[in-house]
């Protein structure tokens, strides 16, 4: 599949953009999406007092897309009819039911999910999430599979309920839901610029029911709104540190070193194996 939809992602369409999208495509990566949000942020903070960036979370994503929603998006994509009838199949003729107390449901078909650890699953929500673009000019849309980030420049806060609801309308079209308990904003500044503190670099009233934090949590890395990643460096070393004082631990018991290089990759961060 990888060969057929990937590529196709590259391709520009009407409908459906995604060069705001690094997840699942060959230009695209986790470092690749935190460099062009702060390479974003940074760059209008050379005009701008701040710069907020709200963090958007979706209830159970990959659960609740619906297949016929999809199936009209990937008829959008540049890929031969026979791979798109294949996707067809795929998606349809799936049941469920329930078993209780030796009692069986009836069958009932599934409409919505997409496997998130099938080959398929991933990029379906990468076509799902093609058409949600911004709202207003001037901010700017950063996507990581369902991990959605609005940049919005200072001039440009008063578009910050206009985002929010063209979300919202967005998931509600799509059989999505927008989680605000996990939903965040941070104000970026860049304290190293002298600035008259007037009333327009004031920062503004948080939105309602979207928590605002000191750090934006991006990806599994904390970026402080100063920039810093001191903290989560410092959280690596500790979590690094306990997990070799408990091999050391297991090594004196006589575990052998199989078992413990086992432990050592389920344990300690990915970046740290070698």
């Amino acid at each position: 599949m990888r060969h057929y939809i990937y590529p196709a992602l590259s391709s520009p369409l009407p409908a459906l953009q995604f060069d705001d999208q690094f997840a699942f495509r060959p230009t695209g990566s986790t470092t690749a999406a935190i460099i062009h949000l702060l390479h974003t942020v940074i760059n209008l903070l050379e005009t701008e007092p701040y710069v907020i960036v709200m963090s958007l979370d979706f209830s159970r994503a990959f659960d609740t897309v619906r297949h016929s929603t999809l199936l009209h998006k990937l008829s959008q994509l540049h890929i031969p009819d026979r791979i798109y009838n294949w996707l067809v199949d795929f998606f349809d003729n799936h049941f469920h039911c329930t078993v209780f107390r030796d009692e069986l449901s009836t069958l009932l078909a599934i409409n919505a999910s997409i496997i998130q650890g099938s080959a398929i699953g991933p990029a379906a929500y990468v076509v799902t999430a093609g058409d949600l673009v911004i709202a207003a000019p001037g901010n700017t849309m950063c996507k990581y599979a369902d991990d959605t980030y609005i940049i919005i420049p200072a001039s440009n806060e008063m578009t910050r309920h206009a985002e929010l609801t063209n979300v919202q309308k967005w998931a509600e079209q799509n059989n999505l839901k927008p989680n605000c308990s996990k939903s965040t904003e941070v104000i970026f500044r860049d304290n190293r610029r002298r600035r008259h503190h007037t009333a327009a670099a004031l920062e503004p009233a948080p939105m309602p029911g979207i928590a605002r934090n000191s750090f934006l949590k991006m990806l599994g890395i904390n970026i402080e709104n100063n920039f810093s990643i001191a903290q989560h460096v410092q959280h690596l070393v500790a979590a690094s540190t306990q997990s070799l004082y408990a091999m050391r631990v297991l090594r004196t018991h006589g575990l052998d070193d199989d078992a413990l290089q086992h432990i050592f990759r389920a344990r300690l961060p990915e970046s740290l194996h070698t």
